[in-house]
């Protein structure tokens, strides 16, 4: 177990975790403004061993002189934003924190959604800028009844189909990992795990809501095949990576086919905190935006933060590293880091 680690948390953390790993007798570094740049410098001035990030990206530089670093942990679930083949050469376990912000991204997506339906946010903006059309916004179809097609069946889209049921909707799940055992107790249609069951669900779906991992298989799952095969006028919903979406692809489906857009992620979105920045489906009609803030909430950041502090401890106290996302790279040895 060795000496009570020394913590350096490179983004926003709840307070509630610098408290926690504190009490568990750590050192912690916080500094939100660090980047890739220049977390390597920080790590050795620190003498971190442990290295926290949420947004933050951390790349294989960061792990060519990475001082006396033994662990990363990603204050989140997904973890495309750290470079955990790098890692993996250097001995270093990456660590995330699953299901913790599963039901605030859940939560989001299905505001995408009722804004979608229900214009609030062009309403908003209408009666703001002084002006009065309760016909133009007297239209909506609402989501009782609508076919809700979720892709990807982990933590958040089974907190998004809990939602969609009290809803009323009529789901349809598609997930390489789902059984039909699950999906019957769930109340809901499994949709057969190929290209070909995925192009005749999304031609009968209302709304269409994307929660898989970036990975090599999903990298622009969404393309011209995907929103060729949705119905005209249908809703697409994604909280879940921007490289998960050929936004070139989207653009046309809204343009061509109406489209209706919800979404925090982006191709190319910029890692900057506050920054100059734009993309095509911001000047669209039919589309719903946020910054990436699927997470943000008080809710989700408490539950990571107590998540972060139970890997830490339980590294410290049992010798054994939870939620390694670089399992498979490491030697056993290299799997419980001396801290």
């Amino acid at each position: 177990m060795g000496d009570k680690p020394s913590v350096l948390i490179a983004d926003k953390f709840d307070q509630i975790g610098i408290d926690g790993l504190e009490e568990l007798g750590c050192s912690v570094h916080v500094d939100p403004d660090l980047g890739p740049d220049t977390i390597p410098a920080a790590l050795k001035a620190t003498g971190a061993k442990v290295l926290v990030v949420r947004s933050t990206k951390v790349p294989a530089s960061v792990f060519e002189d990475c001082g006396e670093l033994g662990l990363v942990i990603r204050a989140g679930a997904g973890h495309d934003n750290i470079d955990s083949a790098a890692a993996a050469e250097r001995g270093i376990p990456v660590c995330n924190c699953p299901g913790m912000n599963a039901v605030a991204v859940a939560e989001l997506a299905f505001g995408h959604m009722l804004n979608l339906d229900r214009r609030i946010a062009q309403q908003t903006d209408s009666l703001k800028a002084e002006h009065w059309n309760k016909k133009e916004y007297s239209k909506a179809r609402g989501l009782k009844g609508s076919k809700l097609l979720v892709v990807g069946m982990g933590a958040i889209g089974m907190e998004l189909i809990k939602r969609a049921q009290a809803f009323e909707m009529e789901i349809s799940a598609q997930s390489r990992s789902m059984h039909k055992e699950t999906a019957r107790a769930l109340g809901i249609k499994m949709i057969e795990y190929s290209r070909e069951a995925l192009k005749v669900a999304l031609g009968e779906a209302d709304i269409v809501s994307i929660h898989v991992a970036l990975c090599d298989d999903t990298h622009e799952l969404c393309g011209p095949g995907f929103f060729g095969a949705m119905k005209p006028g249908a809703m697409f919903i994604n909280t879940s990576r921007g490289e998960i979406v050929s936004e070139k692809e989207l653009v046309k489906a809204v343009k061509e086919k109406g489209i209706r857009v919800g979404m925090d992620v982006y191709e190319n979105q910029p890692s900057s905190k506050d920054t100059e920045w734009s993309t095509e489906v911001a000047k669209l009609d039919g589309v719903s935006l946020t910054h990436h803030v699927g997470a943000s909430t008080d809710q989700a950041q408490e539950a990571v933060a107590l998540e972060v502090i139970r890997i830490v401890q339980t590294v410290m106290e049992e010798g054994r590293t939870l939620h390694v996302v670089n399992k498979k790279s490491l030697k056993d040895e290299q799997l419980c880091p001396a801290l």
